[in-house]
């Protein structure tokens, strides 16, 4: 015999509460106190509820689902903005449909449109575009839209982002203090916002602390590959830098790597610095000198931003909040070491 589906009425009946406070409790809404929601949100999956999509989204011309798009998912970063973001997600029973255009700026408009009609909102995550119309060439106006660590000049869209210039003035500053005087950069993608802005604050920073220093500034695509093969150019140099600060902590441990394979001692022999603080950062040896970000806490800081448009009847006025990185000084950035004097016979 056929087991009869639980409704949303025998929630309510169980619950002790109306239709309509079960239905804006499942869907997240706020005008509901939190004790309430996880009553009727635990009386719900003890009764095995689920809703029915279909119905649902006609009722509220809602699909319930978020859009998120990153130019690649690689990456202990994108993973933690993604947490960051589900982690809201699941609180306001919210899907998400992830898509990436793998870092290739000409995909990007066919990612945007794949979300038509799909979503109810959209994260973006565009290090790549700086022309108003990448979005309102791609989206119908009325989508709601945040973006994430976007430069987008202009733009009628909240925006999130980091402080990637500040942060890389701050890392500068705490090397040049520690005693460090030829710091060598390895930068990140060149049509990049953030490696730009990070390597814009290497600059300014070298010729204020250390004026009349050249700069040594290395290639990069902030992955670990491209880390591990400028460590290699850094020992093959005659003279090597007493420091190195890599764009972003993935290339720093692939730096660290190729340091340790040629039996350099870090930071005794050459001090090592990244940027963004990934969880592996605390946990290689030497433990990585890096700028905190939020990264879990900028994805879901967006999620509650759009959320809040979706759920405005009017449109929300563009904001644009940036978040400051924390310096992180951990065993990888010592103070340089005398070198020993050559022996005499």
């Amino acid at each position: 015999m056929a087991r009869t589906a639980v409704t949303i009425k025998d929630v309510a009946r169980e619950a002790r509460v109306s239709v309509a406070t079960v239905s804006r409790a499942l869907n997240g809404h706020d005008n509901v106190a939190e004790a309430v929601r996880q009553h009727v949100i635990a009386t719900a999956d003890r009764l095995r509820y689920q809703p029915h999509a279909a119905a649902r989204s006609l009722s509220s011309r809602r699909t319930q689902t978020i859009g998120v798009v990153l130019p690649d998912l690689y990456g202990e970063f994108f993973s933690e903005l993604i947490r960051g973001i589900d982690q809201v997600a699941r609180a306001h029973r919210q899907h998400l449909l992830v898509s990436s255009y793998h870092g290739l700026p000409e995909e990007q408009g066919e990612a945007l449109r794949a979300m038509r009609g799909r979503v109810d909102g959209l994260l973006v995550l565009s290090p790549y575009s700086e022309r108003p119309g990448f979005l309102t060439d791609n989206l119908p106006s009325s989508l709601p839209a945040v973006l994430i660590n976007t430069n987008l000049p202009g733009t009628d869209y909240p925006v999130l982002s980091i402080d990637n210039y500040g942060g890389a003035m701050a890392m500068m500053g705490h090397l040049i203090a520690t005693g460090h005087r030829r710091i060598a950069f390895i930068c990140g993608p060149e049509n990049n916002f953030d490696a730009r802005e990070r390597l814009r604050g290497y600059r300014d920073a070298l010729k204020k602390g250390l004026p009349g220093a050249a700069p040594w500034e290395l290639p990069g695509d902030f992955d670990e590959a491209s880390g591990y093969e400028a460590a290699k150019r850094i020992l093959q140099a005659e003279d090597r830098p007493d420091a190195v600060f890599a764009a972003n902590d993935m290339m720093a441990l692939g730096c660290l790597y190729a340091f340790n394979q040629a039996g350099l001692r870090v930071p005794a022999d050459i001090a090592l610095a990244g940027f963004d603080d990934i969880p592996l950062a605390r946990f290689v040896h030497p433990t990585l000198t890096t700028m905190k970000v939020n990264i879990a806490g900028l994805g879901g800081g967006a999620m509650q931003c759009l959320l809040r448009s979706i759920d405005a009847k009017d449109p929300v006025p563009a904001a644009s909040q940036t978040l400051v990185p924390e310096l992180m000084v951990r065993d990888s950035s010592g103070p340089p070491q005398p070198k020993p004097e050559p022996t005499r016979r």
